[in-house]
């Protein structure tokens, strides 16, 4: 990370160390495991454009929209951002929340979506949304966000087990829907997995161009061995691994990507996307999760997007849980894919070196402060 990036990211440690301003949730947020610190506010520079249009309509979240300003969801100048948000990564989500906020020029011209899975029963899903939407607004009370239900059952029956159970939730098929969950007004989305935070400004990222006809942009890793995300079933099929012919596939990480919405809706490609995991069901083709539908989709025909955006890889080694370092050059946006998160890393006091740069995101009250 280039010398002024440790030195900003030292400053702000220090400074929302010392923020130890707390909220006091409602009562209906008593049942959630943890309570999250109040997050600073933070401020258009001067020369930003307004999203705000009093003859724009309402969005659905009142609450959300500070002395009765109308949110402008479908304007031109908001850069949008995807992310899915449930209990068990919700510490993450937070600091993830908070990191873009920090980094931004035009911090209030950042419109969050937020994918919640949908509970079985209708009551059931209401508090659960309710819930995450108390604790998001509490720490960040002048945030512009929308949350929208997912049904498990889009997905439930597409889904076949991987190496990792973890990789086997729902929501994490969510990505392939956003096109078909945020209003169609919404063109273009940034979507980030809960395990990462920025420390560079995401509207550099959001204004990646999708010349062409490409529908996403993420960074490639065309050194990964590319076979390794599919089963020798898969390749020796001829009319399967002709599936890359006359592209050049590398392995790109889903958990940040900038999607072209109206390209996806045109294309259809979420169908597409299904189609692969139908497939799956009946031959395994891929041992991963989300991922080898993406790739089989996606790969050869991304835009690429320069490294830093995904420093991705520092949960550690998926099977022993080792510590890994950045990789060469610059550093815009930090991602602890793999097995291992620096917040459950941090609580066992067993931190790799690189969990101390997630560690000032980290909006977690203590437990001795709950009842203060």
């Amino acid at each position: 990370m280039p010398k002024q990036g440790l030195q900003s990211l030292l400053v702000f440690s220090l400074y929302i160390s010392s923020f130890t301003l707390s909220t006091t949730l409602s009562t209906s947020t008593t049942n959630l495991p943890q309570q999250f610190k109040e997050a600073p506010e933070f401020y258009n520079s001067p020369n930003c454009p307004s999203i705000i249009n009093n003859h724009d309509i309402e969005t659905e979240d009142d609450d959300n929209n500070n002395d009765d300003d109308i949110i402008s969801i479908c304007s031109e100048e908001a850069v949008h951002v995807a992310m899915t948000l449930d209990a068990t990564y919700l510490r993450g989500s937070m600091a993830a929340i908070l990191s873009v906020l920090h980094h931004s020029f035009c911090p209030q011209n950042k419109i969050f979506h937020f994918i919640t899975s949908a509970a079985s029963s209708a009551s059931a899903s209401a508090n659960a949304s309710s819930l995450l939407r108390a604790t998001v607004s509490a720490s960040f009370p002048y945030l512009k966000f929308q949350i929208y239900p997912f049904s498990d059952s889009v997905v439930t029956g597409l889904i076949s087990t991987s190496i990792r159970s973890a990789l086997d939730c729902p929501l994490n098929y969510a990505r392939s829907y956003l096109a078909n969950i945020l209003p169609l007004c919404v063109r273009k989305v940034v979507y980030l997995d809960s395990d990462v935070v920025l420390v560079d400004d995401i509207a550099k990222l959001a204004a990646t161009p999708l010349g062409g006809d490409a529908v996403l942009a993420a960074p490639e890793y065309c050194g990964a061995n590319f076979t390794a995300y599919f089963t020798p079933a898969f390749w020796s099929n001829p009319s399967l691994s002709l599936t890359f012919a006359n592209r050049k596939p590398c392995y790109f990480n889903t958990g940040v990507m900038v999607i072209d919405l109206d390209r996806w809706r045109a294309g259809d490609y979420t169908t597409k996307i299904e189609e692969w995991m139908e497939l799956q069901k009946r031959m395994r083709i891929y041992d991963l999760g989300s991922l080898p539908p993406f790739l089989l989709v996606f790969a050869g025909n991304i835009v690429p997007v320069d490294h830093r955006w995904n420093q991705h890889g520092l949960g550690g080694d998926n099977f022993r849980g080792l510590c890994r370092n950045l990789h060469p050059g610059p550093v815009s946006l930090l991602h602890w894919s793999g097995k291992g998160k620096p917040w459950a890393r941090l609580d066992a006091s067993r931190p790799c070196p690189l969990d101390a740069l997630w560690a000032p995101y980290d909006l977690l009250k203590p437990p001795f402060s709950f009842d203060s």
